[in-house]
């Protein structure tokens, strides 16, 4: 590893020698190159990523540190075993299946080197969501769409209502660590929001806007190691968000009692009664107005049917009419 780097980069894997390639290609094309780059094989073949690494030039060699777990830790224990591994001075995970564009680290670590930006712990940058599938062990691009394209900051206020940010697009202070701690292996997903969250208390985090500079890949057809855990444990996701909303608001009760939260939580549910009431008015007016539509079509049908009949009969007769007048 090289000593004294400035950014640590942390690469999560498991099982997914594809992506690790192109992770690591990406990573050695950037063009700010003063970084070290951990590797956490989380429970996957450690021969999968000893021969990945053995192919790289022996300058980028001596800068990669490469952790191997038996069993798999986890999310946010891969992530702080790579953290406590490294020692740069900002540090950012990149998972094996994300990428960047090549000015990444250069545009960040220079937005953070600002002394008008001292104050901030971290920068996030503008993400670009890229649907892929895996073809014949090739990665194929399906389509892509912005994340939060109406976002131009980051908030608390935000991040309290969903989570707005993925790692890729993190860099930040390794000293935040040191105020808010690491990241929480108990929870098996939305780990990375919850930091975001005790980050977001602590400190403001900056956020760089215009083209995207991070890819967060995303797989909705695949299984197994290939997939996404959004999708894959969608379950899991909405269990442990409503998880870590609850301890948020325990600890906020132990500190100031429930009053607040009781008074809110009255406030919340008269809003939502009023939105159950409006929603039954429009599905109400909605059902009404199929009904006229329907009586409508049905009038339709009768006037054709009766035009059809009415021009059908009147050629016999216009032809008798003819008769009686020759007549």
């Amino acid at each position: 590893m090289t000593s004294g780097a400035r950014v640590t980069i942390v690469t999560r894997t498991k099982n997914r020698p594809i992506f690790l390639a192109r992770a690591l290609d990406d990573i050695f094309a950037q063009t700010f190159q003063d970084f070290e780059l951990v590797i956490v094989n989380d429970g996957g073949n450690p021969a999968d990523v000893e021969h990945l690494t053995s192919q790289r030039s022996e300058a980028e060699r001596s800068r990669i540190t490469t952790i191997h777990h038996a069993e798999s830790a986890g999310m946010e224990g891969a992530s702080n075993a790579g953290l406590k591994a490294g020692s740069g001075e900002f540090v950012v995970i990149h998972d094996d299946d994300d990428f960047w564009a090549p000015e990444f680290l250069a545009r960040t670590v220079a937005y953070l080197d600002d002394p008008a930006h001292a104050a901030e712990s971290g920068v996030m940058v503008r993400t670009e969501i890229v649907i892929e599938e895996l073809v014949e062990d090739k990665i194929e691009p399906i389509r892509r769409e912005i994340f939060w394209a109406d976002m131009r900051q980051i908030t608390l206020a935000d991040m309290l209502k969903i989570n707005r940010a993925v790692p890729i697009s993190f860099l930040y202070r390794r000293n935040l660590h040191d105020h808010v701690g690491y990241y929480n292996e108990n929870l098996p997903v939305v780990g990375d929001w919850e930091f975001h969250l005790r980050v977001l208390s602590h400190s403001r985090v900056g956020f760089l806007d215009g083209e995207p500079l991070a890819f967060w890949s995303q797989r909705p057809e695949s299984a197994g190691h290939h997939s996404n855990s959004i999708f894959a444990k969608v379950a899991e996701h909405a269990q442990y968000d409503a998880l870590v909303r609850d301890d948020y608001l325990r600890d906020q009760a132990a500190q100031g009692g429930p009053g607040t939260m009781l008074y809110l939580t009255r406030v919340l549910s008269e809003q939502e009664e009023l939105i159950v009431a409006q929603q039954r008015r429009l599905d109400e007016s909605a059902a009404k107005l199929d009904h006229i539509l329907e009586r409508l079509e049905a009038l339709n049908q009768t006037v054709v049917v009766r035009t059809s009949v009415g021009e059908f009969l009147k050629k016999p007769m216009l032809l008798v009419r003819k008769l009686l007048r020759r007549g």
